[in-house]
């Protein structure tokens, strides 16, 4: 299919054509108009019925192509394509549902019923409609689908093959139709007349895959079944019309299967890129976008990415807004990737191209159009369109073209009209092939099917919600019509003007739903059941429907009209307050009407739901609630949050709340309410007005210091609000006055109110017994704080100091230990030390045994040594003394003195327990922890330590790796095989071992410098210790089998040769007696033997290969060397071996330097030359022949093998050489060359008399033979 740019298109609202009105075509009313050769409508239906079993049964891979014609390629198609090829019928079509509750449905598919009732296809859509038929006939219909022209004959058909391709115009003047058969033809479509007949435009015996114009009338470009891509010139010269064409693109570098030139809408026929006629054609492997004019130039390529062989490359240009400019996209794809380029004309009138995001989908694409310059229509091979939004790259709708039953063009692709003459690639992407079943303008895509032409287009807004009205899908329908009023939906159709005008266009649509879905929900609720299945169906519909009145700011319409209607019904009425608290909450409503609040309160009270009630209060706005309804309800149901906040805001009244209901101030509101109060801020949310902050802090300064209550009794204490306060938390409350006092720097008011509450503090705390010592300690400690501070304001008597001092360290009082000790250490640590006399603390910490004060205290003044004794005096903390000396001697920060004075009182400590034993008992795990500063520190004393102590337990001092002290552990266990293993791991990877030394700690300069073999022999050492250590232990039948002595051999065969181990072993003086001395003898002559054969064997394997080596260097040298003829004349015939200058003959060569005419040779009758055919002879040398006696004879002087000594003037002749009698002959010459005894020999002999002899090398008449040694070198070097 094709199409033409006119400005009428189908679905514009000026036109005519009523494409999308369906319901008003009659099929009756259509007129054929009068043409040259005018089918009936009877013969058009009749001849397409039954051309359409023939082509759904027949086998493309057995037919006769010889045969093929109009009528046997029966197609269905514009371009004549194949919806009836087998590998269609046998696709397997999946369905999918895709529901969009967003977009809704965006595309609106129409049957053309005007069209599908005439044809089996379509082809192009314009102004006109153009449609082809496999019988080479071209049908244009009109505006209202009416049949006007009848283009062609069936000769033309019979000719010419199926209609491929059609292309129109811009101004609807012109039609091109490409054939079956590679014909194209131009037709008048003003009067159906037959301009042009090209039949030379491209290479004979290819069809027509495309045909279109440019936005040029007179240019044209049209691509072969061949691959190849053609530029057709349209002249008129003196009333003569002709054609010209130009290849752009050979099939031979690339097959183009799609091509797409830039055709610009009729409002952009100006833009300076048109000037260029840019074309963009799609190969199997890459895209190219060229220039016709004004020369041709090719402007970029780009290859495809990787992709299944049999995917369609698709092409698509569209004119897109980008950054105040409109320029032209390219989409294009091959497999499930969508790349886009832009392209724009640079100011040097360059062509400059940019690649932009790519779209990646997880579908097989086999069409590609641009409906709108952000929206993009897709069809996969599973015939699913899918259209995407291509800046946000989502997918809006999904449609099942299963029904339209999509033609392809794979017939046309596979050339059968022509013979079936294209490449295998090609043919495999017409497999899915459908360029002409899908055409595209102006917002329109046309798709032919095998029976009917559909026209796809987008929906206008309206259309769009109204469609999902129909469906009762009101949620989705609010939520697209919302989408239209906040600007971002996708796909928009019909909405215009300036956005304020939009947005309430579309408000009064959403207000029109609201109404219907009010009214369905009302309709549809079920009038029986269970109360939940109708709360459930009201559930949802009204939050819907007060979110969106909320979101369009029109709560008078949802309080009024819509609540009106709801309240109709009680459930209903219950779902509709209820929904509000979310929104009341969440600070988006905060008004209501009376009615609404009177019923809300009403609602909440009935059904219990107080908690929620009170979210709602603290939220609304209270001058617009009835005070004193909300007041009641609070009270009476102790709402305290929504009373503070009605108190608060509605009568700017901040101490009612405080003293009114004793529950609250007994309960922790009270303390987040009076901080604040006095920290400027309202309760629960939200700030005081900044003209009430100060008034507000002076009224609940005055209610904290008030002497008595409003309607106190006699036995009332004094200042009972700061009593309850502190009874109730006296850690918080101080932490809330602590707060408070930040912020009163500047503030001479609220510094007196300060002041005045720590005397009242003072006060009632101070010689209480109504308060724990944690209290008063809580107290003294907030006051610490404050008086530490550099700007502090306070004043306290140092004498309340001292009464606390002696509270807490009263040394008669044992309760609360470890309290009082750790609120005086708090007080001291925020800075109350300076209301002390340190002397007096410290007498006074020691005599009430508080020694983390004392710790304190002689940090604070760098006695190190005297912390040793308090954590030797604590019994909680006498086990962390060890922690604490470890920290001090090893952390930075203090002096070598300091560290000195505490080393030397440690030592102290250690010699008066080593008499008295008490301080530090002797215990497994001290010494376990000294094994393991051993490790650490100084691991080459460890095996000492071990050795000298006993207090330790063995499985825990198995943990710490070390080798040796490993295998001592495992000794003194008992486990002797454990032990032998360990020490036999240091033999097998002693330098290991010195690493893990080194890494353990530090070692002496003596360590350092031990070789690994000194290591190694150390542990041998150790393991010959270990075995008379252990023999004793070890039982006879164990003994016999030397277990461990066997491993150690066998270790030492992967480091060391066996003799060398043997040797070894009998040197030692140890086995120098006994029974093993006897043998002694006998076995180290056997290893002096076996170190003689070794040798012997050794040096006899490398003279042999070097004898060999040399032996075939010298041989291929003698073949392979060139021959030098004696004379230059044949021996036979006596003349010159060139005997014409214009004469060619054949020579030959032996290598006794004779030289032979070829001819000559071959006549000589004699028995030593063998004749042969001319592929294969074998020759020997005449004269040296009838020397010898005769030819061929034994005796013949063997020559030069004949493969290497016939020779031709003109050139070499090679013939296969057989082993002759000349070849016998060259190799006793050769072997001539070099006599004399080999070293193969020589060793041969040597061996014969080494076996007369017991030791030693003799050979016969050499003096000196028996101090004979055997000098071994290399043979010598020959140059080649």
């Amino acid at each position: 299919m094709s199409e033409s740019p006119d400005a009428h298109s189908l679905l514009s609202a000026s036109s005519q054509l009523n494409l999308m009105e369906v319901d008003t075509i009659d099929d009756k009313e259509f007129d054929i108009p009068q043409v040259d050769t005018p089918p009936t409508l009877e013969s058009i239906l009749n001849e397409l019925e039954d051309e359409e079993e023939p082509f759904l049964l027949e086998d493309t891979s057995v037919l006769n192509t010889d045969n093929i014609d109009a009528y046997s390629c029966d197609t269905s198609s514009l371009a004549s394509s194949d919806s009836g090829d087998p590998a269609h019928l046998k696709r397997k079509r999946r369905t999918q549902d895709f529901n969009a509750p967003v977009h809704g449905s965006v595309v609106r598919q129409s049957l053309l019923k005007g069209i599908s009732a005439q044809i089996v296809s379509a082809a192009t859509v314009s102004g006109v409609i153009a449609v082809g038929t496999s019988h080479g006939l071209a049908l244009v219909f009109d505006n209202n689908q009416a049949l006007r022209l009848c283009l062609g004959t069936k000769s033309t058909g019979a000719e010419f093959g199926a209609v491929s391709a059609l292309s129109i115009n811009h101004d609807c003047s012109r039609l091109l139709c490409g054939f079956a058969k590679g014909q194209i033809m131009m037709w008048d479509l003003a009067n159906g007349k037959l301009l042009r007949t090209i039949n030379d435009a491209h290479p004979p015996g290819t069809a027509i895959l495309h045909v279109k114009f440019t936005d040029d009338p007179t240019l044209a470009v049209c691509n072969d079944s061949g691959g190849s891509v053609f530029e057709l010139v349209f002249r008129r010269v003196m009333g003569i019309r002709s054609c010209d064409s130009r290849c752009l693109f050979s099939g031979s570098k690339g097959e183009v299967c799609c091509i797409e030139p830039l055709r610009a809408p009729p409002d952009l026929r100006d833009h300076p890129i048109t000037h260029y006629s840019l074309l963009a054609m799609a190969s199997l492997t890459k895209i190219l976008v060229i220039g016709l004019k004004p020369s041709l130039k090719v402007w970029m390529t780009f290859p495809y990415s990787k992709s299944d062989p049999s995917s369609v490359p698709q092409l698509a240009w569209q004119f897109v807004p980008t950054q105040k400019t409109v320029n032209p996209v390219l989409a294009f794809c091959k497999g499930d990737t969508v790349h886009f380029l832009l392209v724009k004309k640079e100011d040097t009138g360059t062509i400059h191209v940019i690649k932009q995001r790519q779209l990646n989908l997880v579908c097989d694409i086999i069409s590609l159009s641009w409906i709108n310059n952000r929206t993009l229509v897709l069809v996969d091979s599973h015939e699913k369109l899918q259209v995407v939004d291509r800046p946000s790259q989502e997918v809006l709708e999904t449609l099942d073209l299963e029904q339209v039953q999509l033609v392809y063009n794979s017939r046309h692709f596979k050339s059968l009209a022509t013979g079936g003459n294209v490449s295998q690639a090609l043919a495999l992407v017409g497999e899915k092939a459908c360029y002409q079943s899908v055409s595209s303008y102006a917002g329109q895509i046309v798709y032919l099917g095998t029976k009917s032409a559909h026209i796809m287009a987008l929906r206008n807004w309206r259309e769009r919600i109204d469609c999902l009205l129909k469906q009762e899908h009101f949620v989705e329908a609010l939520s697209l019509a919302w989408s239209f009023h906040e600007g971002t939906a996708k796909a928009v159709v019909g909405l215009y003007g300036d956005p304020v005008k939009k947005k309430g266009v579309v408000a009064d649509k959403m207000v029109e739903i609201f109404f219907q879905f009010s009214e369905y929900s009302l309709k549809k609720c079920p009038d029986q059941g269970k109360i939940q299945v109708m709360e459930q169906h009201f559930q949802d519909v009204v939050p819907v429907l007060v979110d969106y009145c909320l979101l369009l700011k029109r709560a008078d319409l949802l309080f009024n009209q819509l609540y009106s209607q709801l309240a109709e019904n009680m459930v209903a009425k219950g779902v509709f307050l209820e929904s509000l608290e979310s929104y009341i909450v969440a600070d988006r409503l905060g008004h209501l009407t009376t009615p609404i609040m009177r019923d809300l309160l009403a609602h909440y009270h009935s059904t219990g739901k107080m908690e929620s009630l009170e979210r709602c209060i603290v939220h609304l706005d209270v001058t617009n609630l009835d005070i004193q309804q909300v007041v009641q309800v609070c009270w009476e149901n102790h709402l305290h949050d929504a009373m503070i906040y009605v108190f608060n805001r509605g009568m700017n009244d901040y101490i009612t709340p405080m003293e009114a209901n004793e529950e609250v101030v007994m309960g922790n509101k009270l303390l987040v309410y009076i901080s604040c109060c006095l920290a400027g801020r309202a309760y629960p949310l939200g700030d005081i007005p900044e003209d009430l902050v100060v008034q507000v802090k002076n009224q609940v300064f005055e209610f904290l210091i008030r002497l008595h209550s409003a309607d106190s009794s006699e036995e009332e204490e004094v200042f009972p609000f700061i009593r309850s306060l502190i009874h109730f938390d006296t850690r918080e409350f101080f932490n809330v006055l602590a707060m408070t006092f930040e912020d009163f720097k500047n503030d001479k008011q609220a510094l007196e109110y300060q002041q005045r509450i720590v005397d009242i503090l003072l006060q009632v705390m101070v010689d209480n017994s109504d308060f724990t010592p944690s209290q008063v300690g809580g107290l003294f400690t907030f006051l610490a704080r404050q008086l530490a501070k550099p700007d502090n304001t306070l004043f306290v008597n140092r004498k309340l100091f001292d009464q606390v001092l002696d509270f807490l360290c009263c040394p008669d009082d044992d309760s609360r230990h470890s309290e009082r000790q750790q609120v005086l250490l708090e007080l001291l640590q925020v800075g109350g030390v300076i209301q002390y006399n340190e002397e007096r603390l410290l007498a006074l910490a020691e005599k009430a045994k508080f020694y983390q004060v004392c710790e304190f205290l002689y940090e604070k003044n760098s006695l190190y040594d005297r912390i040793f004794d308090c954590y030797l005096r604590d019994p909680l903390r006498k086990e962390e003394i060890f922690s604490y000396i470890h920290n001090l001697l090893s952390m930075p920060g203090y002096s070598l003195k300091e560290k000195q004075t505490v080393m030397e009182k440690v030592l102290q400590h250690i010699q008066v327990s080593h008499h008295s034993g008490t301080i530090l008992p002797v215990e497994h795990e001290l010494h376990e922890l000294l094994l393991d500063l051993f490790c650490r520190l100084s691991p080459q004393q460890i095996l000492k330590f071990l050795q000298t102590s006993q207090h330790y337990r063995l499985e825990e001092a198995l943990q710490y790796h070390h080798k040796e002290v490993s295998a001592y552990l495992l000794e003194k266990k008992g486990d002797f095989q454990g032990a032998f293993s360990v020490l036999l791991g240091v033999t097998k990877y002693p330098k290991n071992l010195k690493i893990d030394q080194g890494l353990q700690g530090s070692k002496t300069e003596k360590e350092d410098s031990k070789s690994t073999l000194t290591i190694v022999k150390d542990s041998l050492d150790n393991i010959i210790d270990l075995c008379h250590h252990s023999s004793e232990n070890l039982y006879q039948q164990q003994r016999e089998v030397l277990e461990l002595t066997m491993k150690v051999l066998n270790c030492m065969s992967s480091f060391i040769s066996l003799p060398a181990i043997i040797q070894r072993i009998l040197q030692d003086p140890v086995y120098g007696t006994g029974k093993l001395a006897e043998i002694q003898g006998l076995i180290l002559s056997m290893l002096d033997t076996f170190n003689y054969e070794q040798t012997l064997l050794e040096t006899t394997t490398s003279l042999l290969n070097q004898d060999l080596h040399w032996s075939l260097a010298h041989l291929h040298a003698a073949v392979t060397k060139g021959l030098h003829p004696r004379q230059d004349y044949c021996y036979i015939c006596f003349q010159q071996y060139k005997r014409r200058q214009d004469s060619v003959e054949e020579i030959i060569v032996f290598s006794c330097g004779h030289l032979y005419h070829f001819q000559c040779l071959q006549q000589k009758d004699c028995e030593g030359a063998i004749c042969a055919s001319e592929l294969q002879q074998s020759w020997s040398c005449y004269k040296c022949s009838s020397s010898q006696g005769g030819r061929g004879g034994p005796f013949a002087e063997p020559k030069r093998l004949p493969s290497t000594s016939l020779a031709q003037v003109s050139g070499f002749v090679f013939v296969e050489a057989t082993l002759s009698l000349q070849q016998e002959q060259s190799w006793d010459q050769l072997s001539s060359l070099y006599r004399g005894p080999s070293r193969l020999s020589i060793l041969s002999e040597l061996s014969y008399y080494h076996s007369n002899e017991k030791t030693g090398l003799i050979i016969p008449g050499q003096p000196g033979a028996e101090n004979f040694q055997l000098k071994l070198s290399p043979p010598p070097l020959l140059e080649e």
